[in-house]
């Protein structure tokens, strides 16, 4: 490769010849950051424990987690329509919850990030219970809101 006046074009970082080690913290995509949301350790370990579900989402009613674990119990037991409300709520809940932390609407939310899966398994549980009642733009909308969410979260429900 040849610049001006025909010698050799070099990496400036590194030195001569080396293509050195670029840092950044930038998002050199261009989207929004990842939205983190905030650690609320109190539902995801009452669940842990054994609470009810139904206890801990009254309780704690802001938490998707708590939502999603009545969506997926009511899912189980062959009541999508119970399972589909219980989902719409945690998926309300989350969304609440990502304006909060900064969310504009669109952008990953990390399934890495352990506060992150209760919205995360709200919004799955959502296309699941949308799928079992014939709802079929709402699954496809949801299916398509995890994937771009989170690539991660959208494998491992799925």
């Amino acid at each position: 490769m040849s610049g001006r006046g025909g010698g050799r074009v070099r990496p400036r970082a590194g030195g001569p010849g080396t293509l050195g080690t670029m840092v950044t913290h930038e998002n050199l995509l261009g989207g929004p950051p990842p939205t983190h949301l905030p650690d609320d350790p109190g539902p995801r370990e009452a669940l842990a424990s054994g609470a009810d579900p139904a206890e801990v989402a009254a309780a704690h009613p802001s938490s998707s987690l708590a939502w999603a674990q009545l969506a997926d119990d009511a899912f189980e037991a062959g009541r999508p329509v119970e399972s589909y409300a219980y989902a719409r709520t945690g998926y309300h809940r989350g969304l609440d919850a990502l304006r909060r932390s900064g969310w504009k609407g669109h952008g990953p939310v990390p399934w890495e990030h352990e506060p992150n899966r209760g919205f995360l398994r709200a919004l799955h549980a959502l296309a699941r219970a949308a799928g079992a009642i014939g709802e079929s733009e709402e699954h496809e909308r949801c299916s398509t809101f995890l994937k771009d969410s989170s690539p991660t979260a959208a494998d491992t429900l799925s």
